[in-house]
């Protein structure tokens, strides 16, 4: 495979010869697209890939990523038939073990969750768990989850069995080949220039492993990842040693285990890992050997020989210490680059890449050739990335914090504690004086709940309601029946300006923006198939002159979307102004009470309709006060230049204290537009889902002037209509909890997964938005229709299904 010469052009060029790469131009050639070039520096799997352990699990912890996984499966089970090269899968199934209470709750939460993907996971008792693997120690053993269709196959068989898969179909692997750069044109990736010449491409894919961050670089897209040492130790063999045991996860105890060859393969996943090449790979002819660390490795080893008693004579055969990349949020980077057309980027898989890579390749082969992914993943999207998750600082105190927590317990709204205070709002320093616990987004401290004075500003994390529950329902209670204020600094604001401004935002808005001026739009911005790409409102603050809202981690995949669509010959400007304002949401039946004393400004019903955006003094100054609501009251957001958010906060806070005025925190603003059902891009709607399918054709102007991207494919399904929407949902048992992924049933039968949850304080119960799918095309009366129940830790719970808002369906709230 490595002495082909280099071709001239190809249709796609892929950068990187371990699993993901192999995978993706196997199934590209499998689709028909042969002519695809794959170039590896080194060898085939001489990155990472070789020294991966195996494992095939499908307990990943997003929906789409276990999609993915599953992909997979089908892909080891299948792939020797078709190639001739065997994969080595064998299906054992996996055990993860529950060595304390806390780890149960989570099994039993995680068993739930991962029904709504029909993945088989069985609770098993001690008993069950020991005979089905009788190496164990049963001390302190709770039970197990276990998941039978799991297995573990070869990481190099299976990566040249793909490639020979590949090039029997006309596409070519090189190896020996170092690229070294990108060609662009305009904003699409043209090509790539090599140590062997340069090749012409309509499409790049960038699957290089642990290199990823620095080869992206050259092509000018952000990437964050970032090489840790990880270790595993094999023992020599052990004689009687059953073979093909389940793999053993123990979260615990920071290991798995898994039999191999009549040996023990034990590895880690240990807090106290730490960067390496955090400045550049350093080059090398792969196969890259870290240095043994018993020191710090022998405890969590001693650990597991407690565990698996069977360790504690057998000798060590290899202490193994390679190089494996993780990212700063823990999910990998899947999809094309927002700022570079048809450059695709498959990196970061944070140690689970040769479980996700065959499923990866095939979802890259189906998303270039087709035009859109065949699976929803935001939470995967390039597009994510903020701009100071490239530094190296950052990355170097983030990600090792990110295989720290990799076997911990996944508690619900669990915080990361690294890298912190980075990006402040102006109001951090009163919002923290008034009791704000802070969480972090995108690089943001956010207020999220307010402990009262002597309680403490911590999370104890928990499955059952959390240490700040009754305190953010008092936040909530306040903007329901009074006046609460929410620093939200964090979202992302762009100013749209110039002649062709209108046209620009027109072309993408589904709502018609072109308005008089003073009006804020709510609209969302679709793909050519009529998903939804971005959910914004949009300002008109002068003729010539936009302000688009977004949220903290959408901001810089709007502005990408806005400059991609911008014509050559349009005159058309955005800017990422969001930190030079602050913004508060003041909000509740008090609002006007409260600011209209405070103001000229007649804030009336008649004067100041809803969606009306207005300049009005405030205080010593003045404010971008608009008429809108995320929360569904009466309320106002206001946008307050940075260097006046002191004077604004102080002086709401002395206005409000007649009116009961409290600050309130992103869990309760949560909570609140739960119960009013609105939506969170993202969360619950995302480029894979339209607007009618998520209950959004309100926003919808069909016959406005020039249309909009979207329209021809959004007509046709509102002809065809729907067998999937968007579904509110209010539990039965006002004490049970939801959170998210949780499987929905109607009539017994599995239709669906929630999307996102909290518990509803004024309808009493936790309240849900998720996803609910018909066999067929069906009546909009059916999602309502039938029993619902969702199922919670192993629990079915009986719930209310709605299409209209459970609190205040006419809005007549936020209207008065």
């Amino acid at each position: 495979m490595g002495e082909q010469q280099l071709p001239p052009r190809a249709q796609v060029v892929i950068v990187g010869g371990g699993i993901i790469g192999a995978s993706t131009a196997y199934h590209l050639a499998r689709r028909g697209w042969s002519d695809v070039v794959l170039l590896e520096q080194n060898t085939l799997t001489s990155g990472t890939t070789w020294h991966a352990a195996g494992l095939i699990t499908q307990a990943r912890g997003t929906w789409g990523t276990r999609e993915v996984v599953q992909r997979s499966l089908e892909i080891f089970q299948d792939l020797e038939a078709d190639t001739g090269f065997s994969t080595g899968f064998v299906k054992t199934g996996t055990m993860n073990l529950a060595t304390s209470r806390q780890r149960l709750e989570e099994i039993r939460h995680q068993a739930s969750v991962v029904r709504s993907n029909g993945i088989d996971a069985e609770l098993l008792t001690v008993d069950q768990t020991l005979e089905l693997h009788p190496l164990l120690n049963p001390a302190g053993l709770h039970g197990s989850l276990y998941f039978p269709e799991d297995g573990r196959g070869t990481a190099t068989d299976t990566t040249i069995s793909l490639a020979r898969g590949a090039t029997a179909r006309g596409a070519r692997v090189i190896e020996g080949v170092e690229v070294t750069g990108f060609r662009t044109t305009g904003d699409r990736i043209s090509g790539v220039t090599t140590s062997a010449g340069d090749i012409e491409s309509e499409y790049v894919v960038n699957a290089t492993g642990m290199w990823g961050r620095e080869v992206a670089a050259k092509a000018g897209v952000a990437v964050p990842l970032q090489a840790l040492a990880h270790y595993y130790v094999v023992t020599e063999a052990i004689k009687d040693l059953p073979r093909n045991l389940p793999t053993l996860k123990s979260g615990d105890e920071y290991a798995y285990v898994k039999d191999e060859a009549g040996a023990l393969m034990v590895g880690f996943f240990e807090p106290g890992s730490y960067p390496w090449g955090s400045k550049g790979i350093p080059r090398s002819k792969g196969y890259v050997h870290l240095p043994e660390d018993w020191e710090h490795l022998g405890p969590f080893y001693e650990k597991m020989v407690e565990r698996v008693p069977v360790l504690a004579d057998a000798g060590i055969r290899l202490h193994f210490s390679g190089p494996e990349s993780f990212t700063p949020d823990g999910h990998y980077h899947l999809g094309e680059a927002p700022d570079l057309r048809n450059y695709f980027v498959a990196a970061g898989f944070n140690s689970v890449g040769f479980l996700s890579g065959p499923g990866a390749g095939s979802v890259l082969a189906d998303w270039i050739i087709d035009g859109r992914s065949p699976i929803d993943m935001p939470e995967t999207d390039p597009a994510r990335v903020q701009r100071h998750e490239v530094n190296r600082r950052f990355l170097e105190a983030r990600v090792v914090e990110t295989l720290d927590l990799a076997y911990d317990v996944h508690w619900p709204f669990q915080q990361r504690t690294s890298a912190r205070q980075l990006r402040l709002s102006p109001l951090y320093g009163p919002t923290k004086a008034a009791g704000a616990v802070f969480g972090e987004l995108a690089g943001w401290e956010r207020a999220n709940w307010y402990a009262p004075p002597g309680v403490a500003r911590e999370y104890k994390y928990t499955f059952d309601r959390a240490n700040w529950f009754e305190h953010s329902a008092a936040e909530h209670s306040a903007i329901r029946d009074g006046v609460g204020m929410i620093d939200t600094s964090s979202f992302g604001k762009l100013l749209v300006q110039g002649r062709d401004a209108e046209k620009v935002l027109s072309r993408l808005s589904v709502n018609n923006i072109d308005t008089e001026v003073g009006k804020l739009v709510y609209t969302q911005w679709l793909n050519e198939y009529g998903g939804i790409e971005a959910d914004v409102t949009v300002t008109r603050i002068a003729e010539h002159e936009f302000l688009v809202l977004s949220g903290p981690t959408t901001v810089n995949r709007d502005l990408a979307r806005l400059r991609r669509h911008i014509d050559a010959d349009e005159f058309c400007t955005v800017a990422d102004v969001s930190g030079t304002m602050a913004m508060v949401a003041v909000m509740g039946p008090e609002a006007r009470r409260l600011l209209q004393p405070l103001t000229d400004a007649d804030l009336s019903a008649a004067e100041f309709p809803f969606g009306a955006s207005r300049e009005i003094d405030l205080g010593f100054g003045f404010v971008r006060a608009t008429r809108v609501t995320y929360v569904g009251e009466l309320g106002w957001e206001l946008l307050i230049p940075s260097e006046m958010a002191h004077h604004v906060w102080d002086l709401l806070c002395q206005a409000g204290a007649p009116h009961g005025l409290r600050p309130v925190g992103y869990h309760a603003m949560n909570s609140l537009r739960l119960e009013k059902g609105y939506r969170s891009w993202g969360h619950d709607i995302s480029a894979a889902d339209d607007p009618i399918q998520a209950g959004l054709s309100f926003t919808v102007k069909w016959d406005k002037p020039g249309g909009f991207i979207g329209r021809e494919a959004l007509e046709k399904i509102r002809n065809r209509g729907v067998d999937r929407r968007l579904v509110q949902f209010l539990l039965d048992d006002p004490d049970q909890q939801l959170v998210h992924d949780e499987p929905i049933y109607r009539d017994g039968v599995l239709a669906g997964r929630v999307a996102s949850a909290q518990y509803g304080h004024a309808l009493g119960g936790a309240v849900a938005l998720g996803w609910v799918t018909a066999d067929e095309v069906v009546p909009r009366s059916w999602f309502e229709e039938g029993d619902y129940s969702i199922e919670v830790a192993g629990e079915r719970v009986t719930a209310t299904a709605s299409l209209r808002p459970m609190y205040d369906p006419k809005s007549e709230r936020p209207k008065s």
